[in-house]
């Protein structure tokens, strides 16, 4: 995503909301967002239709760690699927190799997710895969290199709290998972309105 100055929880508390930019912190009372429920620099005025679009945009962007060309891309992508454009946005974001690997508990972060698949701790259908944005189908199989077991394993066990999806089925003895059908509307992020990011986009 380039150079980042700015900290991960002020991003949070900013637009009000839990981006999962911190691994395991984020899921626990130490959250700076729990623990303090203001956030900084946001005006006392009334926002405008266009700061809400904006905003929510940002807010799904950097939650999965996003450039905006990259998302700009992911968009027109959903636009041309046919379906609600919004919920296959989210859809193709949910299908991403970093997200994969994050929601099955193997990485503590999307960011650290990125960078084991950069380093080729995992392979996909038997061949290894290095690119993060690697959009997984149904009947995928995502397995972690023997050289790299040990390391994945410790991050099972500092995010055992975390539950998998049931679009996923996972096997942390083996260091298998499969790809059981795309995510259902239901199971994609509901603290996101992608309708203002629709609205965001048709405007320009």
């Amino acid at each position: 995503m380039g150079l980042q100055l700015e900290s991960k929880c002020v991003k949070c508390r900013r637009l009000n909301t839990k981006l999962f930019l911190k691994g395991e912190k984020c899921f626990t009372p130490k959250c700076p967002l729990e623990k303090r429920k203001w956030f900084p620099r946001v005006s006392a005025r009334r926002m405008s239709q266009y700061a809400r679009q904006l905003r929510e945009k940002q807010k799904l962007r950097l939650k999965y760690g996003i450039v905006e060309t990259q998302f700009r891309r992911y968009y027109e992508k959903a636009e041309k699927t046919g379906g609600v454009t919004g919920e296959e946005l989210l859809r193709i974001l949910e299908r991403r190799l970093d997200n994969v690997v994050w929601r099955l508990g193997w990485a503590l972060s999307r960011r650290q997710a990125r960078q084991l698949i950069v380093h080729g701790h995992f392979k996909v259908n038997g061949r290894k895969t290095k690119s993060p944005s690697y959009l997984v189908r149904e009947k995928d199989v995502i397995e972690v290199k023997d050289k790299s077991k040990d390391l994945i394993k410790q991050n099972i066990n500092l995010s055992s709290s975390r539950q998998t999806p049931e679009w996923l089925e996972v096997d942390n003895e083996t260091l298998k998972a499969v790809v059981l059908r795309m995510p259902q509307k239901e199971e994609l992020d509901q603290e996101i309105d992608a309708s203002l990011i629709v609205e965001y986009y048709s405007r320009r």
